[in-house]
C-alpha cells in the first residue's frame, strides 16, 4: 500500500469486514499521519512501523490480530513506534495480542495522550518506563493478564492521567499512597485483581474523581471517612466483593452527586446510616451480603430517583417502610433473607410482584399472590382517643389552618408587587437573569453560539456567572412571529414547572420580557448537556481531523432505558399524562456520563405532530396526539439505534419502512439479522461480547412499539421492564471472570 501510495497521509477504513493480514508495506509508510483500521477482521501480526515518523494516531482495535502466546512477539511493533515522535494516540484494544509489554514503551513520544491496550492477552508487569509518558491522559489496560506488585506504584507517578483502567488483571499488592498524586483523575477502575490491604487515606487528594471501582479484590479494614469527602463522585462507588469491616461511614452524606453505590459482599456491620438519605442522586444502592442490622431508616424516603435497592442477605429487621410505594422509578427492591416482619406493601409501584423480592423473611405476611406469603391477621383492636389527645389534635389543626391562611395572604401580597421578568424554576438558580445577561452570555445570540433550531425557535449556548461560578447554559429563544410560538412557550412553562426527572432536560429559569428593540422576548434556560444529541452519535459526520464517535451496545441499551424512563414518567407518573409529540434523535441529549436527557416540546395541547418518519400513521389522518403516538416514535427510535438506519432510508423501496424491514428479518422472511444490525455492533457479537438473543429481544421491543394500530403498541412501563430485563441479562452474560474471588 505504502509502495503504491508513498505520500498517503490518512488511511481510514474502520467498521468494515476487511480480512487478511496487514500489508508489510506499512513499514515504509513514512508519510502516514493517521492509520485507522479498527473494527475489521484483520489477522496475523503487525509489521514494523519504524518509518512512520509523522504518525499521530494509530487505531487497530477490534480485529483478530496477534497469536495470544505468552512468550510471543506480538507486541514487538510497539518498539518500532518510538520513532513516531508526534504520536498522540495508540489504540490496539480487543485483539489477541500476547506476551509482555516491551520496556521501550516508555520511549514512545512524550506527546502521547491516549494509550488503549484493553482486552488482549498481555501479561507480565507494567514496565517502569511507562511513567516517562508524562502527558498520558488515558491508560486503558483492563481485561489482560498483567501482574506484579509494583505495577500500581509506577502508575502513581503519572500525574496527567484522567482515566485509568487496570481492572480484570492479576495485579497484586497494595493500593499505593502515590495514588493521591493523580488529582486530575476522573475514572479509576482496579476491580477484579488481587489487591489487598486497605484504601489509603491519600485517595482524598483525587478531588476530580467521578468513578471509583475497587470491587472483587482482597481489600480489608474499615472504609476510610476520607473517601466520603470525594464530593466529585457521581458515576459510581463500587467496593463490593472485598473484606471491609466496620460500619458505613455517616460521612456518606457528602456524596450528594453519587448515582450508584455498591458495598455488597463485604462484612460491614451496624445499621444503615440515616445520612444515606442525603445522597439524593442515587439510582442504585447495593448493600446485600453484609452483616447490617436494625431497621431501614425513614430518611431514605428522599431517594426518589432510586431504580435498584438491594438489602438482601443481612440481619435487618422491622417493618418495610411505606415510602417504597411512592418511589416511582423503582424497578427492583430486594429484601430477601433478612428478619423483616409485618405486612408486605401492595400499593403504588409495589403493586408488581416482579419489583419486590422478600423470600427468606419468615415473619412477613400478605403482599401480592405471587410472593406466596401467608395472609395477615387484619383483626386489630380499635383504640379510642383520649380527651387529652382530641384537644391536642384540635389545637394543632387550628394552628395549621392559621398558618395556611397567613401563608396564602403573604403569597398574594408578593404576587401583587408586580410581574417579574425572570421566574426561577430550579433550586440551584437563585440569582435573577435578565435579557441583558442572556444577550451577553450568548454573544448577542450570535450564530457561532447557535446549537440548534426547533419548531418554535432557536437554541444558543451561553455562559453566565452565578454567585461567582460560571455555568454553561442552553437558551431556547422563541420566535414569537411563528404562529403558535407564544402558546408553545406558555405550555412548556406550565408543563415543565410540574415535572422533574433525571432523564428530562432540566429547565433552570424562564425569561419573559422585552429585547433592546422593545419587542416581546421569551426564552427558556436549560442546563447545557455536553455530549450533544443522539443524532450526532448515531449518524456522525466523518472528518479526518476529528474521527466520529460511536456508541457501543451497552451504551445504546442504557440510552434506550433512559428514554423509556422519561416517557414512563411523563405518561404515567404525573397528575395528567403528558405527550412529548416529537421524539427523535435530535431531541435526546447525552451528558458527560452518557446519560440520556429527553428534550423538545413536551406538550398536550400545542398541536405539534412530530417529524416525518417518527410520527405515527394516525397523526397523518388527523387523529389527536397521544401517548400511544409517543410509543410509536420510541419504537422507531429504538430500531434506528440498533440498526443504524434512519426511518426514511434510501435503501428502502416498494413500501418498505424501518419497522417492517426489521420485522421481516425477525420472522426469518427478509434479510438475516446480521444484515439488519448496525455493522458497528456486529463486531461486538462476533467477538462474543453480546448475545445475539439480546439484540433480537431489543429489536422485537422496537417492532412491538411501532405497530400501525395504537392499541397494539407496548406502553412505556412494559418497555421499561423489558429493557431492564435485557440489561440484567447482559450484566450476567458479561460478569467478571472472578465473580467471588477471596470469599
Amino acid at each position: 500500500m505504502a509502495t503504491l501510495l508513498p505520500n498517503l497521509e490518512n488511511f481510514y477504513v474502520p467498521f468494515n469486514q476487511l480480512t487478511g493480514s496487514l500489508p508489510p508495506s506499512l513499514s515504509n509508510a513514512s508519510s502516514m499521519v493517521q492509520l485507522q483500521l479498527q473494527v475489521n477482521n484483520f489477522t496475523g501480526s503487525v509489521p514494523s512501523m519504524a518509518s512512520s515518523h509523522n504518525l499521530l494516531r494509530l487505531n487497530i482495535a477490534e480485529n483478530f490480530l496477534g497469536s495470544g502466546k505468552v512468550n510471543g512477539d506480538d507486541l514487538g511493533f510497539l518498539s518500532t513506534l518510538t520513532n513516531a515522535r508526534k504520536l498522540q494516540a495508540l489504540v490496539i484494544s480487543i485483539n489477541n495480542f500476547g506476551g509482555n509489554l516491551p520496556e521501550q514503551i516508555g520511549n514512545l513520544s512524550s506527546s502521547i495522550e491516549i494509550l488503549v491496550l484493553d482486552n488482549n492477552q498481555i501479561s507480565g508487569s507494567i514496565p517502569e518506563g511507562l511513567q516517562n509518558l508524562v502527558n498520558l491522559e488515558v491508560l486503558l489496560a483492563n481485561g489482560n493478564k498483567l501482574s506484579g506488585a509494583k505495577s500500581l506504584s509506577i502508575i502513581g507517578n503519572m500525574q496527567s492521567l484522567v482515566q485509568l483502567r487496570l481492572d480484570n488483571n492479576d495485579i497484586a499488592g497494595y493500593v499505593p499512597l502515590s495514588i493521591g498524586n493523580l488529582n486530575r483523575l476522573l475514572v479509576l477502575r482496579l476491580a477484579n485483581n488481587y489487591l489487598d490491604g486497605g484504601i489509603p487515606t491519600a485517595i482524598q487528594n483525587c478531588k476530580s474523581l467521578k468513578l471509583l471501582d475497587l470491587s472483587n479484590n482482597n481489600l480489608s479494614g474499615v472504609i476510610p471517612t476520607q473517601l466520603m469527602g470525594l464530593t466529585s463522585l457521581s458515576m459510581g462507588l463500587n467496593l463490593s466483593y472485598n473484606h471491609f469491616t466496620g460500619s458505613i461511614p455517616i460521612e456518606v452524606e457528602n456524596l450528594k452527586n453519587l448515582g450508584s453505590l455498591d458495598l455488597s459482599h463485604n462484612m460491614l456491620s451496624d445499621s444503615i446510616p440515616r445520612s444515606l438519605g442525603k445522597c439524593v442522586s442515587l439510582e442504585s444502592v447495593r448493600l446485600q451480603a453484609n452483616l447490617l442490622r436494625g431497621t431501614i431508616p425513614l430518611s431514605l424516603d428522599s431517594l426518589r430517583g432510586i431504580r435498584l435497592f438491594d438489602l438482601s442477605n443481612n440481619n435487618l429487621s422491622g417493618q418495610i417502610p411505606k415510602f417504597f410505594e411512592q418511589m416511582h422509578s423503582l424497578q427492583l427492591l430486594n429484601l430477601s433473607y433478612n428478619k423483616f416482619e409485618g405486612e408486605v406493601l401492595t400499593e403504588g409501584v409495589l403493586n408488581n410482584s416482579i419489583i419486590i423480592l422478600v423470600i427468606g423473611n419468615v415473619n412477613l405476611c400478605g403482599g401480592l399472590p405471587g410472593l406466596n406469603l401467608p395472609p395477615c391477621n387484619l383483626r386489630r383492636p380499635k383504640k379510642r382517643l383520649s380527651y387529652k389527645w382530641k384537644v391536642c389534635i384540635s389545637t394543632v389543626s387550628s394552628m395549621i389552618l392559621l398558618i395556611f391562611i397567613a401563608s396564602s395572604l403573604l403569597v398574594f401580597w408578593m404576587k401583587s408587587k408586580g410581574k417579574q421578568h425572570i421566574v426561577s424554576s430550579g433550586d440551584d438558580f437563585h440569582t435573577r437573569v435578565s435579557y441583558q445577561s442572556l444577550h451577553k452570555a450568548t454573544n448577542g445570540f450570535s450564530t457561532t453560539n447557535l446549537i440548534g433550531v426547533g419548531s418554535f425557535g432557536s437554541v444558543y449556548k451561553g455562559v453566565v456567572n452565578i454567585n461567582g461560578e460560571e455555568i454553561t447554559i442552553a437558551v431556547k429563544v422563541f420566535n414569537l412571529q411563528h404562529s403558535g410560538a407564544s402558546k408553545s412557550f406558555m405550555t412548556e412553562c406550565e408543563v415543565l414547572k410540574n415535572i422533574r426527572h433525571r432523564n428530562l432536560v432540566r429547565i433552570l429559569t424562564v425569561c419573559s420580557g422585552v429585547d433592546y428593540q422593545g419587542n416581546d422576548f421569551k426564552a427558556l434556560v436549560y442546563e447545557f448537556v455536553v455530549n450533544g444529541s443522539l443524532e450526532n452519535w448515531l449518524h456522525p459526520v466523518e472528518s479526518v481531523d476529528d474521527p466520529p464517535r460511536h456508541l457501543k451496545f451497552h451504551q445504546r441499551l442504557n440510552v434506550a432505558i433512559n428514554i423509556a424512563s422519561a416517557l414512563d414518567y411523563i405518561h404515567n407518573l404525573g397528575e395528567t399524562p403528558i405527550v412529548h409529540c416529537d421524539l427523535k434523535p435530535d431531541n435526546v441529549l447525552l451528558d458527560e456520563d452518557m446519560v440520556a436527557h429527553v428534550d423538545g416540546e413536551t406538550s398536550s395541547s400545542i398541536g405539534i405532530k412530530g417529524t416525518v418518519g417518527y410520527a405515527p400513521p394516525e397523526y397523518g389522518m388527523g387523529n389527536e396526539i397521544s401517548i400511544e403516538g409517543d410509543m410509536y416514535s420510541f419504537g422507531i427510535l429504538l430500531l434506528e439505534m440498533f440498526t443504524g438506519r434512519r426511518p426514511i432510508d434510501e435503501s428502502f423501496s416498494d413500501g418498505v419502512n424501518l419497522q417492517n424491514f426489521v420485522n421481516t428479518a425477525l420472522l426469518g422472511q427478509g434479510s438475516p439479522i446480521s444484515k439488519v444490525v448496525d455493522p458497528i455492533l456486529l463486531n461486538e457479537i462476533l467477538h462474543g461480547r453480546i448475545p445475539e438473543k439480546a439484540l433480537i429481544s431489543i429489536l422485537e421491543i422496537g417492532v412491538a412499539c411501532s405497530f400501525d394500530s395504537p392499541q397494539e403498541r407496548l406502553n412505556s412501563s412494559e418497555v421499561l421492564t423489558r429493557l431492564n430485563r435485557q440489561l440484567a441479562l447482559l450484566m450476567i452474560f458479561s460478569k467478571p471472570k472472578r465473580e467471588a474471588k477471596g470469599l
